[in-house]
């Protein structure tokens, strides 16, 4: 596991670039860490004022939050991990997720998550020209997927995916069949070398949406 400090990204800027923009494609949590400091910088609030705010009030997310220390809210499900050093599973429901900061430290649940998927898609909260901005795609040289401003689209659903220790999630909507999938797993370890989250998703998409479906995980290549 990585930390990255909300307060500053001098390690990431400590090694050169990878690749020049728009040469490649590749995830980065850096990127949504500089986007939390640049929210901060233009708004004046510390991202756990602005997102309640702006994004979690206005959508009625009553049991979202982005939490500053390792407190869960009650009532919640214990996640299990196995990012430990012998790779032996435990439960790490109280492992401090604020190292994910604004790229992953928020705290939702399921009624929540089924009204931000389609927000999330829709673009209510911004311009049409932002919208329009994030929604422009991009491959990312993995079969079928490609990706925008913090979206990505896969088979026509759009929305995102992530993943902490002890939790796994994925918030999409199918604009087509007016379609949302929520998925929430209390648990990272993977089931033959595949992602738990992917491998519900694409079995409910298999029955539900059969013409478009949440990729299979690909096999985690071993050490």
């Amino acid at each position: 596991m990585v930390a990255a400090s909300p307060r500053g990204c001098e390690p990431a800027f400590s090694h050169p670039p990878n690749f020049k923009p728009d040469a490649k494609w590749q995830y980065s949590n850096t990127n949504t860490i500089l986007l939390g400091l640049l929210v901060e910088k233009v708004s004046g609030q510390s991202l756990g004022d602005f997102l309640p705010e702006h994004v979690f009030t206005p959508l009625k997310l009553n049991s979202t939050s982005l939490p500053t220390d390792s407190v869960v809210p009650d009532p919640h499900a214990h996640g299990y991990s196995s990012f430990t050093p012998d790779g032996s599973v435990t439960d790490a429901t109280n492992w401090n997720p604020s190292w994910g900061w604004a790229a992953g430290a928020i705290i939702s649940n399921l009624d929540d998550l089924r009204t931000w998927a389609p927000a999330l898609v829709d673009g209510r909260l911004l311009s049409k020209k932002t919208q329009a901005e994030r929604l422009r795609t991009l491959p990312t040289g993995f079969p079928e997927i490609s990706y925008g401003l913090g979206i990505l689209n896969t088979n026509g659903w759009l929305g995102h995916n992530g993943e902490i220790p002890g939790y796994e999630s994925i918030a999409a909507q199918l604009p087509a069949e007016e379609a949302s999938l929520v998925v929430l797993v209390t648990s990272d370890v993977d089931h033959n070398g595949k992602n738990l989250s992917s491998l519900v998703g694409n079995a409910v998409t298999s029955i539900v949406t059969p013409d478009h479906l949440w990729p299979a995980p690909v096999p985690t290549a071993p050490e």
